[in-house]
């Protein structure tokens, strides 16, 4: 029996030729990554196991993007912290307060994950990198200390769900709209430690950031990973930003999933993940009596500058509505300066939102947006969890970020079309 794509990956980085699901392996990484709430954690186990050195202090990412600018002292010690064990040991790939971006959109843009590789995070959402036809998942901050140190971790392989994309997606639509159609198809559970894997000819028909976005929420329906296939979008994307040699790696044709879903893309509306679960999907079409407080358009599911002009293209000549916030997050600061460049930043000023520089801060309700008791929130984060951003009485309703914008304007959840048509 063939292998599928992530299970190619992992047997190469275990030196071997061929792995099935459930076994147990010992796979050297490409990338290690944390940020400034995990990694903290790590070094303490790091240094509580006696490890002296770091694997490669040129494969270790370390991104201060969730409580950046420090938002009181005790983010401030975790960043000192950071910066310390960074500098003790080199850190080639440090990111800082004027220099970071959100970590997921962050590393791509810098060339810092190529196809074929493998990448652990200390952070959920690390799986985002398989868009780029990686494979990459979230660990744990225990994990990501001894990785520093030895440069590989255990798998349990997984085994996979083939997800057949076939159409093109209509005005309005993104990836957003197509993960949470996705999750709220197979449910939060639905993919529980098994990997998602995008096939079909509607692989060809959704961007990088389409895809980027959609493995970004692989795990919000279980999954150990997501991973799209290397193509020519795949290609032109990393060309110019990778500057080493890396493998394309494909799925088998006798490859064993265990089920397979078919998604039209064609058929895929605007859809809105409804509190408090991400699999709560419903059309944005019917959200006319759901009254919003506030916006947010950002974090690393939704803060490319793909992101940014859909927003911006629902806000230009429009002002928010009474009595709503909006904030804006460009993911990375070269998207922040694109922004500006691209006039989206006065758009955004104009239509009565803020800007903020690159932050995870409100996707967790950290800092920059926190909900109060009562208040409702159209976010393009990719959790709505209750709590996540705020208080237990508060509301977060997922969307993309053209449906965010436009009910930022109506005042209430509402699809973009009746903001555009008006």
């Amino acid at each position: 029996m063939g292998m599928t794509m992530t299970q190619k990956i992992l047997a190469a980085h275990a030196g071997k030729d061929a792995v099935r699901p459930g076994q147990l392996i010992q796979a050297k990484l490409d990338l290690v990554l944390g940020n400034d709430i995990t990694t903290p954690v790590a070094i303490n186990e790091f240094e509580s196991a006696g490890f002296e050195k770091v694997f490669d202090s040129k494969r270790i990412a370390l991104v201060m993007d969730h409580f950046t600018p420090n938002k009181d002292i005790k983010a401030a010690t975790q960043c000192k912290q950071c910066r310390t064990f960074a500098k003790r040991f080199d850190i080639d790939h440090f990111y800082d307060t004027g220099a970071v971006g959100i970590e997921h959109a962050l590393l791509p843009e810098q060339g810092l994950v190529a196809p074929g590789e493998a990448v652990i995070g200390a952070d959920s959402h690390t799986c985002t990198y398989g868009a780029l036809g990686a494979f990459s998942t979230g660990v744990g901050s225990t994990d990501m200390g001894a990785a520093m140190a030895a440069g590989e971790t255990w798998f349990k392989v997984p085994s996979a769900i083939q997800v057949h994309l076939t159409g093109k997606l209509r005005p309005y639509v993104s990836g957003k709209d197509v993960i949470l159609t996705l999750i709220g198809m197979i449910g939060v559970d639905g993919a529980r430690y098994q990997s998602l894997e995008f096939t079909g000819s509607g692989v060809g028909e959704l961007s990088i950031y389409d895809r980027l976005t959609i493995c970004n929420m692989a795990i919000e329906a279980g999954a150990k990973n997501g991973i799209f296939p290397v193509d020519d979008v795949t290609r032109a994307y990393v060309e110019g930003r990778v500057d080493r040699p890396w493998t394309a790696f494909a799925a088998d044709a006798d490859a064993e999933y265990e089920r397979t879903v078919e998604i039209d893309l064609g058929a895929v509306d605007c859809t809105v993940a409804y509190p408090h679960l991400p699999e709560n999907a419903r059309s944005a079409r019917s959200g006319a009596d759901v009254a919003i407080d506030q916006v947010v358009i950002g974090s690393c599911t939704n803060g490319q500058l793909a992101d940014m002009a859909a927003a911006a293209a629902i806000l230009k000549g429009r002002h928010l509505a009474p009595g709503v916030r909006g904030i804006i997050i460009p993911a990375t600061q070269e998207i922040y300066r694109s922004c500006m460049h691209e006039g989206y930043t006065d758009i955004f000023l104009d239509a009565g939102c803020v800007v903020s520089t690159p932050t995870c801060g409100p996707c967790l309700g950290g800092h920059m947006g926190c909900l109060a008791a009562g208040e409702r929130c159209v976010s393009t984060t990719n959790r709505n969890f209750v709590g996540r951003m705020g208080h237990v009485e508060s509301e977060v309703y997922l969307a993309s970020p053209a449906v965010a914008a436009a009910s930022g304007v109506a005042g209430h959840l509402c699809h973009p079309e009746e903001v555009m048509n008006k």
